[in-house]
């Protein structure tokens, strides 16, 4: 679940406070894996493995406390994995229900406290009320060593003592915000220095206590956020294990197994299996099959599988469910530089030497595809009809750049055949981009089995996305080897089992065939 990136502020004051209670929802990763969990395919195992359960009714309260151990495991996750994450306040969309209702709510409760203060004399029961909210939210930002910050909140915010002031009239509330908002501006972090100002020259009563409670919101998300960069470093140690041991709590309670990991693996086997034997029926022999076939090399292969899966229609296997968004972010990245490169290569192909050599050329060209590829992947694009007009606007930069340095313009034919090819990228069966796809595809198989990734060279054709593909590849790679690390002992389980089937299953043959 990809959360905007911000830098987690420290707090300032006698110390910097911290608060380890989160104060938002992550339940998208909890729902996810539990709406993919269904009865399957047993797998034998012990240890670190899945129990082959048979399913049986759970009770709702199992079911909900697989679900907070989910929402752990997926805190604990995006934590280890994501260095920029961090809590941020849930922001409805305006005109949903939800925001409705929200806005409802909060203005009848603020309503109460106008017409309560509006009585002569006033009434402070609900302004009281807030005052003790207030009272234990700053004392939850304290650490033990606050002593004096204590002391202060107790003796000015002293409930008994402002219920006697509310019942004989003396209750000065201007007096105790004014304290509450000093207090603030004392434990907040350097970025809710400004919200402190602006809430001082506040007048109104009940408009005060709204700008009051919604700093004091940000600011226990600040608290939050900067307790997550303090633990990180201690998570990491352990966050493997503990990864996999709410994992396994969870399939216990689930009675489930690792169906969808099962058909993943056992899918990438049976291609490897067949890419195997039709180099065997060729003119080169020897180790492909069984080097093609040995775990490891399923493995690579099942994660480079995960970059071109359609998510549309298939639920995503169980040990990677919770990097999903992070996987389709990827494949959505690769598949536009994909048609960059293939677009790329159509041109220098066409013009040749011409334009190969100008410096600064190719990375005017990228940009213009890519600004034109911009929104690619959402429903109301139309790829077709953009590679049209991608095609308009090459032949006008190529035809621009060779007139400035005195070549000859494309012929009229020529520009056709530029513009047809480029079009034709539109189709997922066009052999230029497929034959990119092939070529990033390797790339990424390379590096997941290269001991020394710096040693690896970019295939030909990738040259001009070569950053791009580089910052992707190491997302990727960062992606796999904190997955292997947790899930390994899963893995090892099937695919014993799958490469044990497929060794028994005739030369060409899959396993739904018999």
């Amino acid at each position: 679940m990809p959360l905007e990136p911000e830098k987690p502020q420290e707090g300032n004051g006698e110390e910097d406070p911290v608060s380890t209670h989160p104060s938002g929802q992550r339940d998208s990763e909890a729902e996810n894996l539990h709406h993919q969990m269904r009865p399957g395919t047993e797998i034998a195992c012990s240890g670190n493995t899945l129990p082959s359960v048979s399913p049986n009714l759970i009770s709702v309260e199992e079911l909900i406390e697989a679900e907070k151990g989910v929402y752990n495991m997926a805190l604990a996750h995006e934590i280890v994995v994501d260095e920029s994450f961090i809590m941020k306040q849930r922001d409805l969309p305006e005109s949903s229900f939800e925001k409705t209702i929200e806005e409802i709510m909060k203005k009848a409760f603020w309503d109460c406290l106008q017409a309560q203060l509006n009585e002569d004399p006033p009434v402070y029961d609900h302004a009281i009320k807030l005052l003790s909210e207030i009272k234990e939210t700053l004392l939850s930002f304290l650490l033990p060593g606050h002593t004096r910050l204590r002391n202060q909140i107790n003796e000015v915010l002293d409930l008994d003592l402002i219920k006697q002031e509310a019942e004989n009239g003396a209750l000065n509330i201007p007096k105790l915000a004014d304290f509450i908002i000093g207090m603030m501006g004392t434990l907040c972090a350097p970025i809710r220095d400004e919200d402190i100002k602006l809430i001082r020259n506040i007048v109104d009563v009940v408009k005060l206590f709204r700008e009051i409670f919604g700093v004091l919101d940000l600011m226990k998300l600040d608290m939050v956020n900067f307790a997550i960069s303090s633990i990180r470093p201690h998570l990491m140690k352990q966050s493997v294990d503990y990864e996999r041991k709410c994992f396994q709590e969870f399939f216990d309670k689930q009675h489930g197994s690792l169906e969808l990991a099962t058909e993943w693996l056992q899918e990438t086997a049976s291609e490897l299996l067949s890419s195997a034997d039709s180099v065997l029926d060729g003119a080169t022999a020897g180790a492909t099959d069984v080097s093609a076939l040995c775990p490891i090399s399923v493995l690579n292969h099942a994660y480079v599988k995960l970059l071109q899966w359609d998510h549309a229609s298939r639920l995503f296997p169980e040990p990677v469910l919770m990097d999903q968004p992070r996987f389709k972010e990827m494949q959505q990245e690769l598949n536009q530089l994909t048609i960059i490169a293939a677009v790329l290569l159509v041109i220098y192909n066409m013009t040749g030497a011409a334009i190969s050599g100008l410096s600064g050329f190719l990375d005017r060209l990228k940009g213009i595809i890519k600004a034109l590829l911009t929104g690619m992947h959402s429903h109301s694009f139309h790829l077709a009809e953009t590679m049209t007009s991608v095609s308009e606007q090459i032949c006008v930069e190529v035809n621009k750049c060779l007139s400035q340095h005195g070549f000859s313009l494309l012929p009229t034919e020529k520009e056709a055949v530029l513009k047809g090819q480029i079009q034709a990228i539109s189709s997922l069966d066009n052999s230029v981009r497929k034959l990119i796809d092939l070529r990033i595809q390797a790339f990424l198989k390379v590096h997941l089995a290269s001991s020394n990734p710096k040693s690896v060279t970019v295939p030909g054709g990738l040259a001009p996305i070569r950053r791009e593909l580089e910052e992707i590849t190491i997302r990727f790679l960062h992606l796999v080897n904190y997955n292997k690390l947790v899930f390994n002992p899963y893995y090892d389980t099937i695919l014993a089992k799958v490469l044990q089937r497929n060794e028994t299953l005739p030369p060409g043959t899959s396993e739904t065939e018999q």
